[in-house]
């Protein structure tokens, strides 16, 4: 730590106890310090973030590479003076930063996406060790944590061998003819390979419990904001929340009612936009996107807007930047999703496809839903699918005509 009196600088070291941290605060307080600069490193930031806040000192979350290039050895107290150095000056850049409740739902929402990765682990774990024993149940089921893939699993590990009544199991509606069934429920079985595929059942059902857990804990953080935007009111909202089934990895109750209450508007209208990307946008931005001055400098905070370097005034790259976002990884699933819609936001889709290939598509259809996301939370106004409706409509007439003429023109030469 570094207090500038006249041209001296004085250094202190501090420990990373939580007594510490408000040492530190303390001896800010003393010094008449009342704004702070510190650099962002993994999660180490969080804790002394949390306690400058709390004694009411002014923080400047900066950008590590903003702050990196530091002449000659590098040591923890160089970089501190040159952090001091540039935030006198005025040259940092403060990180946008959400208020508390929602750092909360965005950390329950993060726990949330790694709990479904590890499922996926649990799941390739069972593949693994079915496949050990030759029972080719991904061979004739879509998905083994399917309603039928689970029963016959959950009978394997109880102690059924027999083909027969396992395939008794599998639901009406699977496509697979039954000799096919019969043939990949016939193995090997291993003892090993059964020990392997009892635990990572187990630890299956575990995250699957864990999953649900952190889905009530989202629901009553969405309560907590809802009352505090609507003073109190959240009449209706929990009932209209409630969903009779959901999908694998879905979220277990509707976002929309409260997002609708919070942002004053239903971003979950637009196409491609599920719960989980509403919930990721709201999650990742607080819903108060005033900090940004226009869609174009959102658009690039998320990392969807094109990096353009300019020298002598030609454009030499156009890259997106190398942003791993929460946010821009949403969008451009969101975008990847909009492939076999039926509506103008899906054809866009498709036209850029044909044209600049399905990577670039999938990146230039990212900013512009994030743009419409903007638009919408910023004027708080609903979808108008209308205007994407009279584009498609115009497009199309200009197509006719340019076929026209070139059937015109080929008539002509005939």
């Amino acid at each position: 730590m570094f207090r500038r009196t006249g041209i001296k600088s004085t250094i202190r070291t501090f420990g990373a106890f939580t007594c510490d941290l408000k040492e530190i605060a303390h001896w800010l307080l003393a010094c008449r310090i009342d704004t702070v600069a510190m650099e962002s490193t993994g999660i180490y930031w969080k804790q002394l973030f949390v306690v400058l806040q709390e004694y009411g000192i002014e923080v400047f979350l900066v950008n590590s590479r903003h702050v990196k290039n530091v002449t000659g050895k590098k040591t923890d107290e160089q970089d501190a003076h040159w952090i001091m150095r540039l935030h006198t000056c005025g040259l940092l850049t403060n990180s946008f930063q959400p208020g508390e409740r929602v750092r909360t739902l965005r950390e329950l929402l993060r726990h949330r996406k790694s709990l479904n990765k590890s499922k996926t682990i649990a799941v390739n774990l069972m593949t693994k060790a079915l496949n050990t024993m030759n029972i080719k149940l991904n061979m004739v089921l879509s998905d083994i944590t399917s309603v039928s893939g689970q029963n016959i699993v959950h009978a394997i590990v109880l102690g059924e061998r027999n083909p027969k009544k396992l395939m008794t199991l599998v639901h009406h509606k699977v496509k697979a003819s039954k000799e096919d069934i019969l043939k990949a429920l016939e193995g090997v079985w291993r003892e090993e390979c059964l020990f392997e595929l009892k635990q990572a059942y187990d630890h299956y059902q575990f995250l699957q419990n864990q999953t649900m857990e952190c889905d009530e804990k989202i629901e009553s953080q969405l309560e907590l904001i809802a009352a505090q935007v609507n003073d109190g009111d959240i009449t209706g909202i929990k009932e209209e929340a409630k969903k009779k089934a959901s999908r694998k990895n879905e979220l277990s109750f509707n976002v929309a009612p409260y997002l609708k209450v919070i942002l004053k508007t239903d971003i979950c209208q637009v196409p491609g936009i599920s719960d989980e990307t509403a919930l990721t946008m709201y999650a990742e931005t607080g819903g108060n996107l005033s900090g940004f001055k226009s869609a174009a400098s959102f658009t690039s905070w998320i990392g969807v807007a094109p990096n353009n370097k300019i020298s002598g005034g030609k454009i030499i790259s156009s890259h997106l930047p190398k942003k791993n976002h929460p946010l821009k990884t949403a969008l451009i699933h969101a975008a990847n999703s909009l492939y076999r819609s039926d509506n103008p936001l899906g054809d866009c889709f498709r036209r850029l496809k044909a044209r600049i290939g399905p990577k670039a598509a999938k990146c230039a259809m990212a900013r512009k839903l994030a743009v419409i996301l903007y638009q919408m939370i910023v004027n708080q106004k609903e979808f108008d699918i209308s205007l994407f409706e009279q584009h498609q409509k115009n497009y199309t007439e200009k197509r006719i005509k340019m076929l026209q003429k070139q059937l015109n023109d080929l008539l002509e030469v005939a």
